[in-house]
């Protein structure tokens, strides 16, 4: 197969309906909008969430709870998951996201003990539960909190 003789799955590349060209085209004069109405009209159609002057569901609910906008958002990860260093590794934010256990460290990175540890690492982290921390050692670890 070469460059030139590649092309889109059949099917995959659906040609966009012209509508308002001629009557014969099944999509002329109204072009699929229908006689008058709001719909017809450009600009027309209603918000998302109207209900048709009925008052909205998102009003009718009670507001409930609210959101600190200053929590902070730890990114977690289990022990078990720490298997996948060699023996005596540096496992640090950068380390993890290197080998794909994370995508983002968010406000930093917190270590759960889900799971069984059978490597010596050295865990470098802002974070760490207590049965993480007692595993970490428990296999001949350290742990640093940063």
């Amino acid at each position: 197969m070469n460059l030139h003789e590649l092309s889109p799955a059949p099917g995959s590349k659906k040609v966009r309906t012209r509508v308002g060209r001629g009557i014969g085209s099944g999509l002329g004069k109204t072009s699929g909008r229908g006689h008058k109405g709001q719909n017809s009209r450009s600009g027309g159609g209603v918000r998302t969430g109207f209900e048709g002057g009925q008052m909205p569901i998102y009003r009718r609910l009670p507001k409930r709870g609210f959101t600190n906008i200053f929590a902070k958002v730890f990114a977690e990860v289990n022990v078990a998951e720490l298997n996948r260093f060699e023996d005596g590794a540096t496992v640090d934010p950068v380390a993890l996201i290197e080998i794909g256990i994370l995508k983002n460290v968010h406000d930093g990175i917190r270590i759960l003990g889900n799971g069984e540890l059978t490597k010596k690492l050295t865990v470098i982290a802002n974070g760490f539960t207590k049965s993480a921390e007692a595993k970490i050692t428990a296999a001949g670890g350290k742990v640093e909190v940063i």
